[in-house]
């Protein structure tokens, strides 16, 4: 997205869950609007008091109130109104997935899709990362390492979006036509990206490589999911706290440019010492930006870090490197706390557990492997392509979240890992062990080495600085 293509606050639509009957609170009173089957016609079904309601799904229909909708809305009447939902899930598919009651600002949204129910939360963006900065990490960390996320978590999700975003103006202006009915706002899901997948052929023997790589999820019905996925959005609970309210208020309408474009302002948990560049882990394109560099100031010569496998196996000295515990909880959740090896971990499997795994994960059948080796590591030592090798077959698999989804039954913390094989006295592998480095995809902003850094004096500024070279800050709207 260009920065002349914004000039107000957007609103946004965030896509919370997906049941078959929802449960939800209202804390206050709400103007009810719902939709007939073809969005045509409006009905405005009138206010209903604090509370608590359901819908349910039927033929495809929301079923509320004894009556029947193709969609509904529940906006506040007053600037405090609110409504919960329970037995959210988040960490989807990650080793920490749970669920939690959540509080939401803005208006809700029901509408269908395969036969469940949507739970929807349409809310203005900088209201939107009051909850996000303070779901990615910690609503009490340091205010200057919250300035830099809050910058990047609004250029993120700017630069997703593209143009067809609606701004509050545009809501008046269409407010006798149906904004949620069956089908997306009109041009929005072009602007969408969705998820990437190549699998091709290469070798002339017949050597299969399957390379993938996932963007965010090309959501028809909503802006942006709630879960890491995107970016995490929790709800209101814990957003309101002087770090965060200064925050949001000082960097408000800021976001980080390459020339005239919104940056892809990407961010991982620890990059493990090493920042990793963009096209290592998705499309094969450069970005000036979003390069591989090491987590220190000054940064030592790149030479230092030729030996990626003593890299890895290594204890580098960077900003991510640390075991402050004060540090640490600025950064981390309470879940994210159990995490406690990031920066450098190890993992171990036997070769029937590890096969049996592989082909639970790939949907792929190679027997019992017997190799795997990093054919292509990026610049921070995160493996782009590895081959593994059974005794049915062998594959090439990449990009980096695809070898952590195979390898794992949630996910690796990382790709940057050196495989060790344990041998058994006839020479057969029996054990793999994967020694690592890093947690996430190591692209952009590092959140534990940024905590680091405002921790040690620096300012957001300089913490934009670093993790996104070739950048400057500019301010869209606000005052």
């Amino acid at each position: 997205m260009k920065i002349q293509d914004i000039h107000s606050q957007p609103l946004i639509e965030v896509g919370i869950l997906s049941r078959e009957k929802l449960d939800f609170v209202l804390h206050s009173s709400h103007k009810v609007i719902g939709y007939q089957e073809d969005g045509s016609e409006r009905i405005e079904y009138g206010s209903v008091p604090q509370g608590s309601y359901s819908c349910t799904c039927e033929d495809g229909l929301i079923q509320f109130e004894n009556k029947t909708f193709a969609s509904l809305s529940f906006e506040p009447e007053s600037d405090s109104g609110r409504f919960s939902l329970n037995n959210v899930r988040i960490g989807i598919e990650f080793h920490w997935e749970q669920e939690l009651q959540q509080c939401f600002e803005g208006a809700l949204l029901i509408k269908t899709e395969n036969k469940h129910l949507l739970a929807i939360n349409r809310i203005a963006l900088e209201r939107y990362l009051y909850s996000v900065i303070a779901s990615e990490m910690n609503a009490e960390a340091s205010t200057e390492f919250l300035k830099a996320h809050a910058v990047i978590s609004r250029s993120w999700l700017l630069a997703q979006l593209g143009t067809n975003i609606q701004t509050e103006a545009d809501m008046e202006k269409k407010a006798d036509s149906p904004p949620m009915g069956s089908d997306f706002r009109p041009g929005q899901a072009a602007a969408v990206k969705p998820g990437a997948h190549k699998t091709k052929q290469t070798d002339p023997k017949g050597q299969t490589e399957r390379i993938r790589w996932y963007e965010r999820e090309a959501h028809t019905l909503f802006d942006v999911c709630a879960d890491d996925h995107c970016q995490r959005y929790q709800g209101i609970l814990e957003a309101e706290t002087p770090q965060v309210k200064t925050a949001l208020r000082s960097t408000e309408g800021m976001v980080l440019c390459s020339d005239e474009d919104i940056c892809d302002a990407r961010f991982s948990k620890c990059c493990g010492g090493l920042t990793e560049s963009f096209e290592s882990c998705w499309a094969d394109t450069k970005m000036p930006y979003l390069v591989s560099k090491p987590d220190r100031i000054p940064a030592p010569d790149r030479n230092t870090y030729a030996d990626l496998t003593s890299f890895i196996l290594g204890n580098p000295p960077s900003f991510c490197n640390t075991d402050n515990q004060a540090v640490l909880k600025q950064v981390l959740k309470d879940y994210d706390l159990q995490t406690g090896d990031f920066f450098r971990w190890t993992v171990s499997y036997s070769v029937e557990e590890l096969s049996d795994l592989f082909k639970q994960r790939s949907g792929l059948d190679l027997g019992l492997l017997s190799d795997m080796e990093a054919l292509e590591r990026g610049g921070s030592g995160r493996i782009v392509r590895l081959k593994i090798t059974g005794s049915k077959g062998s594959l090439i698999l990449g990009k980096e979240l695809e070898i952590r989804r195979c390898l794992s039954k949630t996910h690796l913390y990382s790709s940057a890992f050196v495989v060790e094989k344990v041998l058994d006295k006839q020479g057969n592998v029996r054990q793999f062990v994967l020694h690592g480095a890093g947690w996430g995809h190591g692209v952009g902003l590092c959140q534990i080495g940024a905590a680091v850094m405002a921790e040690q004096g620096y300012t957001f500024k300089q913490i934009l600085e670093h993790y996104y070279p070739n950048t400057q800050i500019k301010k869209l709207y606000g005052f």
